[in-house]
């Protein structure tokens, strides 16, 4: 009697995802059954868990089951290694959960949780600047590929079991997630004037301190640009310090 290896698999697999909405294998133990769906669950539960532990601080042992259920039930990860499930996770909450309940910042405060992960296992290095930055304004420089301006909506982190706001202040928050010589991930609070320069960086990929300085300027339309170039040059030389910033 032939078997079709591949329906076996996908009624397996939907069991494991989802018994509730699945039958088991008709011809497999439903104690052995068990004993497979907890097995893979716990390990995705404990993983979320340890990369999301901010989150799961936020959430009762019966709001994580459901939220962690529902990703293991509906998500189709694009990747099998476990490093990457915090990403998939990620997706999910972006373009799959259907949660009415959920916190609004709860997708914002995942990616903040999520990079922190991100750039500790990044495989890029950190290039060391020289002491001497008193040229910085005429030499070129590039974003390190392990600091990432972030921009949110709310004060992601500030946020715990005594602060969960409802709705986002007006004014946004700006970081700077950045991985050091020593492989420390570092968060710092900027301001936005800051993290636009950051971007206008990232845009160009290389280009001339003074340059990105000017566009900035020109930007803000300030009635004493020096002024602005001056601040925004300490500002760099601080961050390049921090290897933030590349000298080229």
């Amino acid at each position: 009697m032939s078997i079709d290896f591949s329906a076996k698999q996908r009624e397996f697999a939907a069991y494991i995802r989802d018994p509730k909405l699945n039958p088991p294998p008709a011809d497999v133990q439903p104690q052995r059954m068990a004993m497979y769906r907890e097995l893979f669950f716990n390990n995705i539960d404990s993983f979320l868990s340890a990369n999301f532990p901010v989150l799961r601080t936020l959430l009762n042992d019966q709001q994580w089951f459901d939220l962690t259920q529902d990703f293991f039930a509906r998500h189709a990860s694009q990747s099998p290694h476990f490093s990457e499930i915090p990403e998939e996770f990620l997706a999910y909450l972006q373009n799959e959960r259907d949660g009415a309940d959920d916190f609004p910042f709860m997708l914002e405060l995942a990616h903040y949780e999520w990079v922190e992960m991100a750039l500790s296992i990044a495989k890029e290095s950190v290039v060391a600047n020289q002491p001497d930055l008193d040229n910085l304004q005429h030499q070129r420089i590039s974003l390190s590929p392990l600091a990432w301006p972030l921009a949110y909506q709310y004060p992601v982190q500030k946020i715990s079991p005594d602060f969960l706001p409802d709705s986002p202040p007006e004014q946004g928050t700006f970081l700077i997630v950045y991985r050091d010589l020593e492989d420390e991930v570092n968060f710092i609070e900027i301001t936005p004037i800051t993290y636009r320069l950051l971007e206008i960086i990232q845009q160009h990929e290389v280009m001339l301190t003074g340059a990105c300085l000017t566009q900035v300027a020109e930007e803000l339309q300030h009635p004493n640009p020096d002024m602005i170039i001056a601040a925004g040059l300490q500002i760099l030389k601080e961050l390049a310090e921090k290897t933030v910033i590349t000298v080229v």
